[in-house]
């Protein structure tokens, strides 16, 4: 296992096109400026701009984003091929896929020896289910040698089952391809992302999707960012890089598996070790509060009196 990993995040800036060619040629030009990093990361529907590549596509609405789907198979063989040429893993952000009669969003990851690794969104944001999508039901962690790798795309940051779950499954850099409506909805998931990496002491690849090309594709904001642990050896505020905001490219960062590891073991706050230290006594609350329970045996609800 290697002891840096290089990522490399691929803000993308939507707008018209012809045809999937002139997608190809913006990633790939993303791509070029990536050249060398252990895993290049897309953010989340960023296909969408193909609608515009259809005729009457200024009148469809927001259901009709479903129709990226038709380029399913070229979105898949133009990744898996770049990765396999360029030798490096290629998390494509995620694309809306039609599987038995249901539409879902599949973030991808495309590996070198020419295989793909994919994941369902678990949990649909309530303004995407004017796409209508179905939802995932499964998580796992990749192993690609460099790193254990998990995804949670844009709102699954939101959930913090699903981070901790993969890191539980062993992950150390968790991908996060995003696409937020609005600033408010930037921010909501940004500070989830870095809620999870403290929470669970790992890197969080936050990658974002901007601008529109116009139609019924909602204009995205973003500002692509890896997250660390607010800890030493990292910088306090916890921002390995940062993009600008709304502006296509692609910003680096080189991170250190074995500061991570080190930082689980003698961190200033161990957060995953004592969290789980009080597993049983989450339950316990838990079961409490199913049963309308405050944390102290109280009902919830009940006046509380403070001895003067």
């Amino acid at each position: 296992m290697a002891e840096t990993v290089q990522l490399a995040l691929a803000q993308w800036q939507m707008r018209p096109l012809a045809n999937f060619r002139a997608l190809a040629a913006q990633a790939r030009a993303l791509l070029n400026q990536a050249d060398g990093a252990d895993l290049v990361v897309f953010p989340e529907t960023f296909t969408f701009s193909l609608l515009s590549a259809q005729s009457g596509w200024q009148q469809c609405t927001a259901c009709d984003l479903t129709r990226v789907a038709q380029y399913t198979d070229s979105y898949r063989d133009f990744f898996s091929t770049e990765a396999s040429r360029r030798g490096q893993h290629i998390a494509a952000g995620s694309h809306l896929v039609l599987r038995g009669g249901r539409y879902f969003n599949v973030g991808h990851v495309f590996v070198p020896d020419g295989t793909m690794r994919t994941h369902a969104k678990t949990h649909i944001f309530p303004g995407e289910a004017e796409w209508l999508t179905a939802e995932g039901d499964d998580l796992a962690v990749w192993d690609f040698g460099f790193a254990k790798v998990g995804m949670m795309i844009c709102y699954e940051a939101e959930i913090p089952e699903c981070a901790t779950t993969l890191r539980d499954m062993g992950a150390e850099i968790l991908i996060c391809p995003s696409y937020t409506f609005s600033e408010y909805g930037f921010w909501r998931v940004r500070y989830s992302c870095h809620a999870r990496a403290i929470e669970n002491q790992v890197y969080v690849a936050h990658c974002c999707t901007a601008g529109s090309p116009g139609g019924p594709v909602p204009p995205g904001f973003g500002r692509s960012s890896v997250l660390t642990p607010c800890d030493v050896p990292w910088n306090a505020e916890g921002v390995a890089v940062e993009a600008e905001a709304n502006v296509e490219g692609v910003v680096r960062a080189l991170v250190s598996l074995d500061a991570l590891r080190a930082n689980r073991d003698t961190g200033a706050a161990p957060t995953h070790r004592d969290r789980r230290r009080h597993a049983e006594v989450y339950q316990r609350w838990a079961a409490r509060a199913c049963h309308g329970e405050s944390a102290s045996g109280s009902p919830t609800g009940a006046a509380s009196h403070v001895a003067p």
